[in-house]
């Protein structure tokens, strides 16, 4: 959502202004227009109001994709490229550190983070699911700093402790969760998005689901909430453009 109303999206090949009432699209500006099989894939708004946005190989192979940062100006920087699939971008509580994943690289990553100017610096890797069958999709930062992130591949919500080690995890009716968000009067409940259709994807996907669209259970695509965590998230911020 915009601070001024309407709100700022990703589509396949960029950035767009999008009115909700009307429907209508504006283009800002395209990225990777020389990479066909690249698509925006997930993004968020930092507490300054600028737009982080990543793309992916629509086949989940290739290192091809760049993660991007939208400014109130409405100038676009790319800050990272080589990325096959970019998820669950978020910041810790100091706006010291910000948080990304490149799903299919099996790693999340963790950047020293500029707030004045919303770049970033010092990539480690902060997590990493090589030894696991699932694969980190969207997160989110709870007031604590601890990164909640939903696996896809195994339904699972997981808790990882600011130093990175697992703290809790929790099996989901679907596998195919794909984002986390806390929400509620007290910011103390969790939504978490899911996939209904698996089809469409790559062979690095679909190897995963041998029943493929047909084989996902009756709920997957759904909107889940789960409460009684004992733990409060933080706001979400407006894109300041």
């Amino acid at each position: 959502m915009r601070a001024g109303g309407g709100a700022v999206i990703t589509m396949r090949d960029g950035f767009y202004f999008f009115d909700p009432e009307t429907g209508k699209t504006e283009l800002i500006q395209e990225v990777d227009a020389d990479e066909p099989r690249s698509m925006f894939n997930d993004g968020k708004v930092d507490r300054a109001g600028r737009f982080f946005a990543g793309g992916e190989d629509e086949v989940s192979e290739r290192a091809m994709c760049g993660l991007f940062r939208l400014d109130a100006d409405l100038s676009v920087h790319e800050l990272e490229h080589g990325i096959i699939c970019n998820n669950g971008p978020c910041w810790s509580p100091d706006n010291k550190t910000f948080y990304h994943t490149d799903s299919f690289m099996q790693s999340m990553y963790a950047y020293d983070y500029d707030f004045a100017t919303g770049d970033i610096s010092n990539k480690r890797v902060f997590a990493s699911t090589e030894d696991e069958r699932g694969v980190f999709d969207g997160s989110t930062v709870d007031e604590e700093g601890y990164i909640w992130n939903a696996r896809f591949f195994t339904g699972e919500l997981v808790r990882h402790a600011p130093d990175g080690t697992v703290e809790r995890r929790m099996d989901l009716p679907i596998p195919t969760s794909t984002s986390v968000m806390f929400g509620g009067d007290n910011l103390d409940e969790v939504y978490i998005t899911s996939m209904a259709q698996v089809d469409w994807a790559g062979p690095g996907v679909r190897e995963h689901f041998p029943g493929g669209d047909a084989g996902l259970p009756a709920s997957a695509g759904n909107l889940f909430k789960v409460t009684g965590l004992g733990v409060r998230g933080l706001e979400e911020h407006r894109f300041a453009g």
